[in-house]
């Protein structure tokens, strides 16, 4: 584990202290590989995940360019997901990553989406 990565990890272990997902408000975790950007709705009580999406989905990210966009859309598809499954109201868990670009374009494009963040 790289240096960075390790700071990443520390970052995300302090956040988890203060973010917990339940049924009713379950926790949207966010994970940023180098090419693709995957969410997950978690039941931290009931330890399941509800839901789960990603930009390798054909569905998401067909015909979008750039990795930002393809974000953005996934965030859109992944709340209408929530809605279809009643869930309106999140905890958004940004996964020690900073809230800026492909994370923030996720968080973005779930209240736009009608989610609340």
């Amino acid at each position: 584990m790289s240096k960075k990565e390790a700071g990443r990890v520390k970052r995300h272990q302090r956040l988890r202290k203060k973010v917990e997902g339940t049924t009713e408000r379950p926790r949207v975790s966010v994970h940023r590989s180098l090419k693709n950007i995957y969410v997950q709705a978690i039941d931290d009580i009931g330890q399941h995940t509800l839901l789960a999406a990603s930009t390798r989905d054909e569905s998401v990210s067909k015909g979008v360019k750039g990795k930002t966009n393809a974000a953005k859309q996934l965030g859109l598809s992944f709340g209408k997901q929530l809605l279809e499954k009643g869930i309106q109201k999140v905890c958004f868990d940004r996964g020690g990553y900073l809230y800026h670009g492909r994370v923030k374009a996720v968080a973005e494009a779930l209240r736009e989406a009608g989610v609340q963040v």
